[in-house]
This record gives C-alpha cells, structure tokens and sequence, in this order.
C-alpha cells in the first residue's frame, strides 16, 4: 500500500462520500470553522493511523487486493461517526472498525470461493504448484479460524500475534486493564489451536474417504 497515494486522497474521499450524514442538524448550516476543525482532525486520523490500519486489515484476513478499499471504509466510518470518538480514542475506534470491515471482508472473500470460476488466479513468482496449494490452505484456515473466534479475543490474538503489540499497548488501544489483555489472549490462543487442530482433522477424515 503507498502511504502517499493513499493518504494524500483520503480525507478528500471521506469527506465527499456520498454515504457521510449530515455533519449538523438540517436547520444548521456548519461553520467553516468547524469543517476546518472535522477536516483537520481527521487528517491527523489518517496520518497516525493509516499504516497501522492498513496491517490490522491484513493481518485479521482482508484479501490482498481489497486492503486499499477497506482502508477507506474505516476512516468513512470513523468520519460519519467523528464526534462520537472520544479524544485520545482515535486508534482504539479505528481498530475496532477495522476489525468489523476485514470480518465483512472474510466472508465476502468465503463466499467467492464457493464459486471458484468467478475468482481470478491468484499469482505469486517463482512458487511451485505445491507451494501455492499450501499457501492457500494455510490463508484459507487462517480467515475461517479468525471469523470463528469472540470478537474480544479475535482483537487481542490478532494484536498480539501479528501485529507484535505489547500487553500494555494493547491494554492502552482497547482502554482495558492489562490483566484482561492476558487472559483474553490465553483464551484466545486455546481457542486458535482447537479451532485449527478440529479443521485438521476434519481435513484428515475427508483425505481418508
């Protein structure tokens, strides 16, 4: 993804989506002020933000190719939503919308593959036939296990084990205490590992008919 051509038609976008509601109530017509103040503020959103998005997408299953659009989709939603999102709360709000558009976007990708003919071939250089199969195994496992699991523990897992944050930060994101972050995460690691040893043998079975 390219921070610049992203970030540098971002605000412009959101602001201009056909999907924003009304800043203000119909009778009152918004000062320039305050659309200064919206715009800025959401700049600064984007700024911050939009790499850290951008990996969270990816990282809780958002297809390759869909990441961009998903982006977009977050900070339109956190540009309808602007005065509710607390100051100091940005990244905690994005994270969750985040979270909400890369499920949609795990289902819409399942979805697809139940009609393989109308997905294109997914290409990857110098990858052997073998590779490619296992490659998309493992992605395939990886979406259906993620959109299995609590949304509070799919957030902690997919923080912590991708993203690399610490407990304390992600204690700091989700204006949790850090103790919780641990215990969602020791629940969430054994739900990933019954998750994925039951599609394993649900693997194996079919392998052996």
């Amino acid at each position: 993804m390219s921070r610049l051509a992203v970030s540098g038609t971002m605000v412009a976008e959101v602001l201009t989506s056909p999907a924003l509601p009304e800043m203000e109530p119909a009778n009152v017509k918004p000062s320039a002020a305050s659309l200064r103040q919206r715009d800025a503020r959401l700049r600064r959103m984007v700024d911050a933000h939009l790499d850290f998005i951008g990996r969270v997408l990816r990282n809780a299953g958002t297809p390759a190719a869909e990441i961009d659009d998903a982006v977009q989709r977050t900070f339109i939603a956190a540009a309808q939503r602007l005065d509710d999102v607390r100051p100091g709360a940005e990244k905690s709000f994005l994270l969750q919308t985040a979270l909400h558009v890369a499920a949609h976007a795990r289902r819409s990708a399942a979805r697809r593959r139940e009609f393989p003919a109308a997905e294109p071939p997914e290409v990857v250089d110098a990858a052997t036939p073998e590779q490619l199969t296992s490659q998309k195994h493992a992605r395939q496992m990886l979406d259906q296990v993620l959109d299995q699991m609590e949304s509070d523990l799919r957030t902690v897992f997919v923080l912590y084990e991708f993203e690399e944050m610490s407990m304390v930060e992600i204690a700091g994101v989700l204006g949790i205490p850090q103790g919780t972050v641990a215990s969602r995460l020791r629940r969430a690691r054994a739900d990933f590992r019954e998750r994925v040893r039951a599609l394993e043998l649900v693997g194996t079975s079919e392998v052996r008919r």
